[in-house]
């Protein structure tokens, strides 16, 4: 049936806006490209260590040796107690009776943590990574996760950075972490003085190592799982299924890579910080009004050391350490 004139005059504009669709094919030959892809990859391995971030790498390593030292040296003169069924850490002579433990998995939620003593590990987080011969070598299996060493992450950063590695560097695993915390004897007479001058030392140590790491992450690739805490410094993460032993069995145990950022190599371990104006054992019903502070500048301040205003908010200086009563003010 054929339209009215009117609807064929209303329509005409619409068919003319419409653009013209064109399908294009391309027939590439892979197998002529890959050579030109594979020569790509290799120049650009040409380009790294970049030079200007050598010196960098070079202070990160300083910084990591005199952090591991300072808190090594500060744990003798200041008590860590460690919760026993979960991450928790408290800086002091006794934990808190804030009810946040979480414990095992058939283990009720929220209730008090059980305090043990604790060392280096439980407030520099070992972080390790596979150690790669060149920083653009080909991806590691699952059937080569033996054939590489695990060295710390911020080493291995390093070492890709350009920075000269020592064997004290290259292996100072987590164990080599609590030998190195033995090894400080004649800490327990230090003066109140020298007390906060390692402290002060220590703190800007930690300040220098994140910030170095951050300059690093800027140029060099770094993966983290987006499921777990596995670090893989380099363009690619590896393809050792390490992942979701327990929780993500259909994956396989592949990890699923994303990009890095300081916390994933540098973790700060946040814990609650005791004020003057608080109790002396923190309890659960005041726990909004307490501050949450890395471990290493709460155990810094608690030897004597002055850290930057900028951490004030985070540590509530001038904060409440209880609810005001509201009907009392208006009374009077």
């Amino acid at each position: 049936m054929p339209l009215c004139p009117t609807l064929q005059i209303s329509l005409m504009p619409l068919t003319k806006t419409f653009p013209l669709c064109r399908f294009y094919g391309t027939k590439v030959d892979l197998r002529k490209l890959r050579p030109m892809i594979l020569d790509r990859i290799d120049k650009r391995a040409h380009t790294y260590p970049v030079r200007s971030m050598v010196p960098v790498a070079q202070q990160v390593l300083l910084s990591r040796n005199a952090l591991i030292h300072g808190v090594s040296t500060l744990l003798h003169s200041i008590p860590l107690m460690v919760c026993k069924f979960c991450p928790e850490i408290c800086i002091g002579e006794q934990g808190h009776l804030i009810q946040t433990c979480w414990g095992y998995r058939r283990r009720a939620k929220n209730r008090v943590h059980e305090w043990v003593s604790g060392g280096l590990n439980d407030i520099l987080v070992p972080v390790e990574a596979y150690h790669l011969h060149t920083m653009f070598q080909r991806v590691i299996t699952h059937d080569q996760r033996f054939d590489f060493d695990r060295i710390p992450a911020v080493v291995e950063l390093c070492w890709q950075a350009g920075a000269d590695l020592h064997d004290e560097n290259l292996y100072s695993s987590s164990s080599n972490l609590e030998a190195s915390d033995d090894s400080v004897h004649g800490t327990e007479s230090l003066s109140p003085k020298d007390l906060a001058s390692v402290a002060n030392k220590t703190f800007d140590a930690w300040e220098a190592l994140r910030s170095g790491v951050q300059k690093l992450l800027l140029v060099y690739p770094v993966k983290v799982c987006k499921y777990c805490s596995e670090v893989h410094v380099g363009p690619s993460g590896h393809k050792a299924r390490l992942c979701g032993v327990f929780k993500y069995e259909s994956w396989k145990g592949a990890h699923f890579w994303m990009k890095a950022n300081v916390d994933d190599l540098v973790p700060p371990k946040i814990v609650w910080r005791r004020r003057p104006q608080d109790p002396p054992v923190l309890v659960n019903e005041m726990r909004g009004f307490y501050g949450r502070v890395p471990a290493v500048l709460d155990l810094c301040t608690k030897s004597g050391a002055i850290v930057p205003p900028k951490y004030n908010c985070m540590m509530k200086v001038q904060g409440l350490s209880s609810p005001i009563n509201i009907k009392i003010l208006q009374e009077h």
